[in-house]
């Protein structure tokens, strides 16, 4: 008799026969759509080399979409998702990543960062190619998914907004707001620096900060910063224990008046040491009540002033492509 247990039956798939369209959804060459800001990058010279880079890598030619002045990405990314893209990237400043990242939350699909801005700083916190579109093309596509939090944004109590990196008011903010673009354009992130030299010396302003629910605490300051990370330009350890999957919001709230405390803040945010001009706060939702508007950032773009802001942790609601 033979021995029965030599033989494997084979699984019961193997019985199920593959439906024309399951044959051909195992044969597609995956497709990355990658979303432009025409004013940032040419066009023409990306779906060239993206294209070439597809290739090379397996994929399918890349579906090119460019943002308009009206809509900044979010569109986009509809299209995209109607037309079964594996893979979304936006490639254009803060502002294109963010409406980019917007139309993605909650969904399945990653979203590959291709550096096209001035900052880049959440690529820069994920390690991620900030020099080269080719190396981050290339990461998109061949890394690793990795699920992190996003900053759910009102202000004055209007619609919601997306944030990944920073939100800021007060000093921060101004500085972004009254940073030259010819200027930003030509040097970069060292522009901030430029703007940043002439607002100093300034005056505090009265705010009321909250943190998940307590009590608001009466404030003077110059700052409050909101993050989803905290790594700056140059490694500068803005928040030193911010993390973009932690579930948790970071706050820093500066209240320097002087030259002198200003320095004592900086070096303090250098050697990761405490000093009383920066306060800093964790929780899952923080509000902010201003006695008077002041100038309000989101990821580095100025967005204009107001009177209250709320911004609330959204744990794991984004994907995005990092390296293996």
């Amino acid at each position: 008799m033979a021995d029965r247990r030599a033989t494997t039956r084979p699984h019961r798939s193997f019985f199920t026969r593959r439906t024309p369209q399951a044959a051909q959804a195992e044969s597609r060459a995956r497709r990355a759509a990658v979303i432009v800001n025409p004013t940032k990058v040419g066009v023409d010279d990306t779906r060239t080399r993206l294209t070439i880079m597809s290739q090379r890598l397996g994929w399918g030619d890349p579906l090119i979409l460019e943002t308009t002045e009206d809509d900044p990405g979010e569109g986009q990314v509809a299209e995209a998702l109607e037309a079964g893209v594996d893979l979304i990237c936006p490639l254009g400043g803060d502002g294109t990543v963010r409406a980019v990242a917007t139309g993605l939350a909650g969904t399945s699909t990653p979203m590959g960062l291709l550096p096209g801005g001035t900052g880049n700083l959440l690529a820069r916190n994920l390690g991620l190619p900030i020099d080269s579109v080719d190396d981050a093309f290339e990461v998109a596509c061949t890394g690793r998914n990795k699920k992190i939090d996003i900053l759910r944004i009102t202000a004055d109590h209007g619609a919601p907004e997306v944030g990944l990196v920073m939100a800021g008011v007060g000093f921060d903010a101004t500085v972004m707001a009254d940073t030259n673009e010819n200027l930003k354009g030509a040097i970069g992130w060292p522009a901030y620096i430029v703007s940043g030299m002439k607002h100093v010396i300034g005056h505090r302003f009265n705010v009321r900060i909250s943190m998940t629910g307590s009590l608001p605490r009466p404030k003077r300051v110059r700052s409050v910063i909101i993050g989803n990370c905290g790594e700056l330009q140059g490694g500068i350890p803005f928040l030193p224990d911010a993390q973009v999957d932690d579930g948790i919001l970071d706050v820093a709230v500066l209240s320097p008046r002087t030259t002198f405390e200003w320095v004592k803040v900086i070096g303090a945010v250098l050697t990761r040491s405490t000093e009383r001009r920066l306060e800093r706060f964790t929780g899952a939702v923080c509000t902010i009540d201003l006695e008077e508007p002041h100038h309000f950032q989101i990821d580095g773009d100025a967005v204009g002033e107001v009177s209250h802001v709320e911004v609330e942790v959204d744990p794991a609601s984004l994907i995005v492509r990092v390296p293996n």
